[in-house]
């Protein structure tokens, strides 16, 4: 009757198209269960219906969470539509007067408001372009096609509406309660005092009861898994992912920092996650999720500068005796660096810019040059001809110093930047 209600295919596990795929798992989605759950039950029910393990689930909502934040929406959502084991409908369903639900109105309310908020901040606000769409798109397209090859599995047993009946209280007044059994006409209180004999009637068709819900099923199978190859081939592909993006950046290419290649490799993670989940293997990718997540988190919430990966490793000294030697660009992705600008001969004004990834940068000026200048760290201290700062994300020092002799001195422009790490320019 289920299965006639939402259109399905009479076949089990067969299902004619996207609509007919849609409308059965709807009439057929999963049930929150109450034992095995974390928070709400939503991975777990997902798990259970479709025989996946749950801590899949999990790690894949917390991959869609990094990896442009949609996880946030998607679980509150199953919250709200998704109907706990013993509920009639759904928390939403209840609050616009569907049935009976565990989840009060009130919170229900609370529930969609933060699904409305949290799903405009993943699409406006992301520090993966695009990333909260192609998270929601990566998400819709795992249930799909979880449903159309496991939709015949764990389908989970319609709950019957509980009806109210008038129950006796003993002292000739009737009371409507759900619990009450309806009153039978074979016992042996009479309210009209008529002869028992005459109020023989047929009896009523026994009513089968529903079946309870089977238990969810066990995941910890005995039998020895069998070695899948989805878990190398996305390592594989996750290492040359990250290959790829450091060369690019190497190579001058702006977009590829280092946040944006974990973000390429944590996705490519996330997609053998959900690979993974359908071919049975892959839980050891779940290691290499966890630790990209946290540095993607670290990486993209904290006020830092973009840290590029151009330049090279380790420590940097550079003491130009002409400017023909002078580059106008020092680059370094992690290292010391330490400029003396104090051999060059008076001339004609010159500029130079020095951006280090992580390290501490030193800059030395002739005593009598006029520079101007702009020198600022992501996380660090900055000190620049006695002005400086000090903490993350602090404005960045800018001005002109003529030195002792006043103006008329070596016009040096000089542009100084950390991502992490101290900066300090001073005459020599």
């Amino acid at each position: 009757m289920l299965l006639g209600m939402s259109g399905a295919s009479e076949k089990p596990g067969v299902l004619n198209g996207f609509e007919e795929t849609v409308k059965d798992f709807w009439a057929s989605r999963p049930r929150r269960p109450h034992a095995g759950r974390k928070l709400a039950g939503v991975a777990a029910a997902i798990g259970y219906r479709y025989g996946v393990d749950p801590v899949v689930v999990r790690i894949a909502l917390v991959v869609t969470t990094i990896f442009g934040g949609f996880g946030i929406p998607f679980y509150l959502l199953g919250w709200l539509f998704l109907p706990a084991e013993s509920d009639e409908v759904s928390g939403f369903e209840s609050l616009i007067g569907r049935g009976r639900s565990s989840v009060s109105p009130a919170f229900a309310v609370v529930l969609l408001v933060l699904t409305v908020v949290s799903t405009g901040g993943s699409i406006t606000g992301s520090w993966f372009d695009g990333g909260g769409l192609i998270s929601c798109a990566l998400i819709a397209a795992a249930l799909y096609l979880l449903h159309r090859s496991r939709g015949h599995l764990n389908r989970p047993a319609p709950v019957a509406a509980r009806t109210s009946y008038p129950a006796f209280t003993g002292n000739g007044a009737f009371t409507m309660t759900d619990t009450a059994e309806a009153p039978s006409p074979a016992r042996g209180w009479d309210p009209l005092a008529a002869d028992p004999a005459g109020w023989d009637l047929p009896d009523a068709p026994a009513v089968q009861e529903p079946r309870p819900a089977s238990p969810p099923p066990s995941y910890r199978s005995p039998q020895r898994r069998h070695r899948s190859k989805v878990g190398s081939a996305t390592f594989a592909l996750a290492v040359l992912t990250a290959g790829a993006g450091v060369l690019a950046s190497l190579d001058g290419a702006g977009w590829f920092s280092a946040q944006h290649v974990i973000g390429l490799v944590l996705g490519v993670v996330g997609v053998g996650l959900v690979a993974g989940a359908f071919a049975g293997g892959g839980r050891g990718l779940i290691g290499l999720a966890v630790p990209l997540a946290i540095v993607g988190m670290v990486l993209t919430t904290a006020p830092f500068q973009d840290i590029n990966l151009r330049g090279g490793f380790g420590d940097l000294g550079e003491t130009p005796q002409a400017l023909t030697d002078l580059k106008p660009l020092y680059q370094h992705a992690a290292g010391d660096i330490r400029l003396d600008l104090t051999d060059l001969p008076e001339g004609a004004p010159y500029s130079t810019t020095v951006s280090n990834g992580a390290g501490d940068t030193t800059v030395l000026v002739p005593a009598t040059a006029d520079v101007t200048f702009d020198c600022r760290t992501g996380a660090g201290e900055a000190t620049c001809f006695g002005r400086s700062t000090d903490g993350v994300d602090q404005e960045a020092l800018s001005g002109t110093d003529n030195g002792t002799d006043g103006v008329g001195g070596q016009k040096i422009t000089l542009h100084v930047s950390n991502s992490v790490g101290n900066v300090e320019v001073r005459r020599a």
